[in-house]
C-alpha cells in the first residue's frame, strides 16, 4: 500500500495512528458563533483536524420550480435543492476567520470545494489539502482543477464503481496530484450498519495501491473504530454540538463525547494491532514466573536418584520448563537438595 500520505505535520498510513477529521458541513446553522465553537469544541475530542464545504446555493444548481430540482424522501423531504443549499453553505466571508481559529487551537483546517471558483478561494487561503466529496468524484474537471494545485487530496467514493474510481484517480494523476487518498463511503444519511461495507475500503487499498480511510455516515462509533481494525488511516465524522441543533445533517452526526469516544476507540484499535512481532510484551515478560516449571517436592540427598514422585510441575516458573521431566528422573542429586527447589541441571549429574 502507498505509503507517501501527509497533511502538514501528520503522516498518514501504514505505522501511524488514525488521522480523524470532524466534518462541520452544515451543522453552523447558519451562525458564525455556532461555527466557531465547533472548532473550538472539535478540538478539545482530541481530532486532528476540521473540514468545511465550500460552496454557494448558485455554485450547486439552479433557483428553479422543477421537480427534478425537488428531494423527495430522506432527511431533506421537501427541500428543493436550492433551498437546501442555501441553509446549509457556510459563507465564504466567515472562511478567514474560521481557519485561524482552527489555527489557534491547533487543528488543521481544509474544505470541499464544489466548484473551480471554490477551489480558487481556497487557494487565496493557503489551505493545507482537499476533500472531493462523493457527489463530485466524478466531476472530473473539478478533480484536474483541484489536482492542478499539487495539494494532497482526499476523495470519498460513495456510489462510484471501481471504473469511476480508476477515472478519477488517473484524471487527478494526470493533472499533477501525488499525494492521493481514498475515502470508503457509503452515501446514505444515515447509513444502516448493515450497509456499511466496511471490506469494500480493503478491496480498494489492494486494488488501487493507495492509502485508504473511512467517510462514515453511520450512527455511533464502532464503523469507524471497526475500519481502523480493518486498515483505515483516516476516518471522516460529522461533528455537531447538538443534535437538537437546526441542521440538515444533525442527525448523523456526532456530539462532542461521542467525537471524543471515537477519536479514543480509534486509537485504541490501532494501537490492539500491534505490529505482528512473534515477541512477548513487557507484561508477559513480567508474567513468565508463574508459569508452570519443575520443582523438587521432598527433601533428596547427595547421591540419591531422583524419581518421579520427588518432581512436580507447578507454579511458579523459576524451574526448568515441564518438557525436561523424563530427562530428569534418574539422575542422581549433586548435592543435598531441599523441598522446594528449583529444578536446575547443576544439581545433576
Amino acid at each position: 500500500m502507498s505509503q507517501h500520505f501527509h497533511i502538514g505535520p501528520y503522516q498518514i498510513g501504514h505505522g501511524h495512528a488514525p488521522f480523524v477529521i470532524a466534518e462541520l458541513s452544515a451543522n453552523h446553522s447558519g451562525s458564525l458563533a455556532t461555527a466557531l465553537a465547533h472548532i473550538d469544541a472539535a478540538a478539545a475530542t482530541g481530532v486532528q483536524a476540521i473540514k468545511l464545504q465550500t460552496y454557494t446555493a448558485d455554485t450547486m444548481t439552479l433557483d428553479i420550480d422543477k421537480d427534478d430540482f425537488k428531494i423527495k424522501g430522506g432527511l431533506w423531504d421537501g427541500y428543493s435543492l436550492y433551498q437546501l443549499y442555501e441553509k446549509a453553505h457556510t459563507p465564504w466571508d466567515w472562511h478567514q476567520a474560521l481557519f485561524d481559529r482552527a489555527k489557534e487551537k491547533g487543528l488543521l483546517m481544509f474544505s470541499s470545494p464544489f466548484d473551480e471558483t471554490a477551489v480558487d478561494f481556497l487557494e487565496s487561503l493557503a489551505v493545507p489539502a482537499y476533500k472531493v466529496a462523493s457527489f463530485e468524484a466524478t466531476d472530473l474537471p473539478l478533480v484536474a482543477k483541484i489536482a492542478n494545485t499539487g495539494k494532497p487530496m482526499i476523495i470519498s467514493t460513495g456510489m462510484s464503481d471501481f471504473d469511476e474510481i480508476a477515472e478519477t484517480l488517473s484524471c487527478a494523476r494526470d493533472n499533477g496530484a501525488s499525494q492521493i487518498a481514498l475515502l470508503h463511503c457509503i452515501s446514505a444519511y444515515p447509513t444502516p450498519l448493515k450497509d456499511a461495507n466496511l471490506k469494500r475500503m480493503q478491496a480498494l487499498a489492494e486494488r488501487f495501491d493507495v492509502t485508504v480511510g473511512l467517510s462514515d455516515h453511520t450512527l455511533g462509533t464502532v464503523t469507524a473504530s471497526t475500519a481502523v481494525a480493518l486498515g483505515a488511516s483516516i476516518i471522516e465524522k460529522h461533528f455537531i454540538l447538538s443534535r437538537q441543533d437546526d441542521s440538515p445533517d444533525a442527525a448523523f452526526s456526532l456530539e462532542p463525547a461521542e467525537m471524543t469516544q471515537l477519536v479514543n476507540d480509534c486509537l485504541g484499535a490501532w494501537q490492539a494491532l500491534g505490529t505482528g512481532e512473534d515477541k512477548r510484551s513487557e507484561g508477559e515478560k513480567a508474567n513468565m514466573r508463574f508459569r508452570r516449571s519443575l520443582y523438587f517436592a521432598t527433601d533428596i540427598k547427595a547421591g540419591e536418584v531422583v524419581t518421579a514422585a520427588q518432581i512436580r510441575r507447578i507454579r511458579p516458573g523459576y524451574g526448568l520448563a515441564p518438557k525436561y521431566l523424563q530427562e530428569v528422573v534418574g539422575r542422581k542429586a549433586k548435592e543435598n537438595i531441599s523441598a522446594g527447589t528449583a529444578v536446575a541441571w547443576h544439581l545433576l549429574d
